[in-house]
């Protein structure tokens, strides 16, 4: 029996007026209710579509956006809440511009299985969340000629494809800026064993602005562990157990991965920020409320959903989007300065 809104409704805890406003993309709705209607739509592979007039719905074009997680150890439950941000910019641009917007999950699959989903699918336009996409899956994906698609949240420079994603070379220069003028120098990088493009030029951009700075990165101070909470906790445990030296600060590739160092540096009687200052990336909401708040970087994930649509829109009204110049759209960052790093000021985002 196909999966109902008063399905979605109950599972996620709400009423089925509140569950139609989040599928339906409408305001005045807490990201936290919206996040928990999105996920049980998810769970219960119900189909979204941004639905305005049903009597003209079948006259408009129609977008499709995968939430792909090829192997979940970024796009997971943890993460939840930056995708919700990003589905909801681009349920607005499609309402200004109106196009229909269906949604997709695909989990664990190979790229030639996604790419076959999505030929078989035959959207006008299509936004792909490239987050654990590796160069290789980019460059399959550059196959498909039959209609105009835009990768959102990775970035490849030299790859001839529309690229959607936060400027990770603006962020992690900020980040080494403003810890040069609170004083903290010895910087130590945590970085993921997961291979992800953003997380590659996060490491790029931090051992670049550390010389930049006249800063040494030392490889004694750049840690390896998994991207998960979990796996960052345990891992970090582990280099604990070995007595590592530690830096002043260190840099956490996001803020999933500075959750679980934290816990880790804790229970070791590792005081934050006194001992170790610590910086994450990507503001997620609990970061405002653990102990102590953590200082990280904030990238307006509705303004990247917003231009991934932008840019559709573009490519479909060109007399030949597959002859157009590909288009890469970087989103600056802004740092929110809290209480993890020693000398953080009373100030909220810089």
């Amino acid at each position: 029996m196909p999966t109902t809104l008063k399905d979605v409704a109950a599972t996620a805890g709400v009423s089925i007026a509140t569950a139609s406003l989040v599928i339906n993309g409408k305001n005045g709705i807490s990201t936290k209710t919206r996040q928990r209607v999105l996920q049980a739509a998810e769970d219960l592979n119900y189909k979204i579509r941004n639905l305005n007039d049903s009597n003209s719905e079948s006259k408009k074009k129609t977008i499709l956006f995968l939430k792909i997680a090829m192997h979940g150890h970024i796009v997971n439950r943890d993460h939840n809440i930056f995708i919700s941000d990003y589905i909801d910019g681009m349920f607005q641009a499609v309402k200004e511009r109106n196009y229909k917007l269906e949604i997709a999950t695909i989990k664990n699959e190979t790229i030639e299985q996604i790419i076959s989903f999505i030929l078989q699918r035959k959207p006008d336009g299509l936004v792909l969340l490239g987050t654990e996409f590796s160069q290789n899956d980019v460059l399959a994906l550059a196959k498909i000629k039959s209609l105009p698609l835009v990768i959102l949240d990775t970035y490849f420079e030299n790859m001839d494809m529309n690229f959607v994603d936060m400027n990770n070379n603006d962020a992690v220069f900020k980040v080494i800026a403003y810890l040069e003028s609170v004083g903290v120098n010895n910087i130590g990088l945590i970085e993921s064993k997961i291979d992800s493009g953003n997380f590659h030029l996060r490491k790029q951009a931090f051992l670049s602005s550390m010389q930049l700075f006249g800063k040494k990165a030392s490889s004694d101070f750049i840690l390896h562990v998994d991207s998960t909470f979990n796996g960052a906790y345990k891992d970090m445990s582990n280099y604990l157990a070995k007595g590592i030296d530690l830096p002043d600060c260190f840099f956490c590739m996001n803020d999933i991965i500075s959750y679980g160092c934290i816990k880790a540096l804790k229970e070791k009687g590792i005081r934050i920020p006194e001992d170790i200052s610590i910086i994450g990336f990507d503001n997620l909401p609990m970061s405002a409320t653990m102990e102590p708040p953590l200082t990280t970087v904030d990238i307006s994930k509705q303004m990247m959903g917003h231009y991934a649509i932008i840019l559709l829109d573009e490519l479909l009204h060109s007399s030949d989007s597959n002859v157009e110049s590909a288009v890469k759209i970087l989103i600056g960052a802004n740092l929110v300065c809290r209480k993890s790093v020693k000398g953080d000021p009373e100030v909220a985002i810089r």
